[in-house]
């Protein structure tokens, strides 16, 4: 855990996708591996214990605004029952969750 300064991630807009051309011009489906937002561990495709969450950022009223956080977490660390700490460890980073004493 490095304690340097880093910027908040830019959150992302709904309907952004990324697509990769083949070298006959035709749109092909890019696979990304999927990096637990807790321990930054590579998550298999394979795995069905992980669970990615999206979650949307609201204006002042209270209506989305059509950008969004990803999070993912892998299947050990909610086997383990940390997903619930990691996830609140990870919103206070990014500054969407405060704890008040």
């Amino acid at each position: 855990h490095s304690s340097a300064p880093t910027s908040p991630p830019s959150p992302h807009l709904a309907g952004e996708r990324a697509a990769m051309q083949n070298d006959e011009g035709r749109i092909v489906d890019l696979y990304l591996p999927r990096k637990c937002s807790a321990t930054n561990r590579l998550i298999p495709a394979k795995e069905h214990g992980a669970v990615q969450l999206n979650l949307g950022q609201i204006d002042e009223s209270g209506r989305y605004t059509g950008e969004f956080f990803t999070f993912a977490l892998a299947g050990f660390i909610r086997q383990r029952g940390e997903s619930d700490a990691c996830l609140n460890r990870l919103l206070h980073e990014r500054g969407l969750l405060t704890f008040s004493t």
